[in-house]
């Protein structure tokens, strides 16, 4: 297996990282683990979760991913994972997190107070990849990066990283990183997949000429190009259910990935996995780890036997003929999700 660079880090990662957001209510501890060993005897070395972990976020639940990741982690040894994790961002006006009764901020107090309780949960002494888990548009960058560089320089960190960030926020962290001395961002986890292609643009540029790596989540659009919710809208699923909440912002999420507009670009992506002899999961996550700025993409499961179609992704490389049909797919509907 060949591994891949994080940004300019000295972090050598797996092309595919396994995302941990369900362990805690989607799946137990135990499969959890079935799970994670699974991924790791694959070649997995790369494991991301986050101090909200698991969702949908609760306040009684936050922080149980990381229990379970930390548990799981002591039968490995350290060395041979790369382990990320991130700091809760501000409300954003959608969402409040449920953590440090729902004050948080991208400061020193609430970083430091972040990575302290990440460090216990996860039962390590430091974090590979520590991640601003949404940007803060109070707090000055300046003041957010001497903090995550205090981390870096104690030891606590190694290296740092973004997540659904702009073209012009990623830019303006790293001229600040730059000009000021201060560890920068070596990533950047944003959504992007064959029915989000966004990243595609300024963003793509931004990675490519300043090398920072991008971490794709939600490779499968929240599992819409498996192509489960193109059999029966009554289907089994996060969306199904979401799509009949209660909460506003899960109806909002639901719709975003499944409507006329995705499934229709869906079906045409199962013609093509179809017609090229493939799993539509594995097509999909392949497609996501193509582009030279990608470092690893990041999968999730809520059972073992889910991984089989992820990591068949892995080694695969997609022929010309079947990137050619998506990119007429995805190019002819550039931003159904938006």
């Amino acid at each position: 297996m060949q591994h891949r660079y994080i940004g300019k880090s000295g972090l050598r990662v797996s092309p595919i990282c396994l995302g941990t957001m369900t362990f805690g209510t989607q799946c137990d501890e135990k499969e959890a683990f079935r799970i994670m060993d699974k991924a790791y005897d694959a070649g997995v070395n790369f494991f991301d979760t986050a101090e909200l972990y698991p969702v949908p976020p609760s306040e009684s639940l936050a922080g149980l991913t990381e229990t379970i990741v930390g548990a799981w982690l002591k039968s490995k040894p350290r060395e041979s994972i790369i382990l990320a994790t991130k700091v809760a961002g501000a409300a954003s006006g959608w969402f409040v997190p449920p953590v440090r009764h729902g004050l948080t901020a991208i400061d020193r107090f609430h970083i430091e107070r972040a990575v302290e309780g990440s460090l216990k949960r996860l039962q390590t002494d430091y974090i590979d990849l520590y991640q601003m888990h949404w940007p803060d548009t109070v707090v000055p960058i300046e003041e957010s990066l001497e903090a995550f560089d205090r981390l870096v320089q104690g030891g606590k960190v190694r290296y740092i990283g973004t997540s659904n960030d702009t073209a012009y926020g990623t830019a303006k962290a790293l001229s600040a990183s730059h000009y000021r001395g201060l560890a920068r961002f070596e990533s950047i986890q944003n959504n992007f997949s064959l029915l989000n292609s966004r990243f595609l643009d300024e963003l793509e540029l931004l990675a490519q000429k300043e090398q920072i790596s991008l971490l794709p989540y939600s490779p499968l659009a929240g599992g819409v190009l498996s192509g489960k919710y193109n059999q029966t809208p009554n289907v089994s699923g996060r969306f199904s259910e979401y799509i009949k909440s209660s909460h506003p912002r899960q109806r909002l999420m639901a719709e975003r990935f499944m409507n006329d507009k995705t499934l229709a670009s869906t079906q045409r992506y199962l013609k093509i996995a179809a017609e090229g002899g493939l799993d539509p999961v594995t097509m999909a996550i392949a497609w996501s780890k193509q582009f030279d700025f990608v470092a690893s993409t990041i999968i999730g499961a809520t059972s073992a036997e889910q991984l089989d179609a992820t990591l068949a992704a892995m080694e695969l490389t997609l022929s010309s003929e079947v990137l050619h049909a998506c990119d007429e797919v995805h190019n002819a509907i550039r931003y159904p999700m938006g």
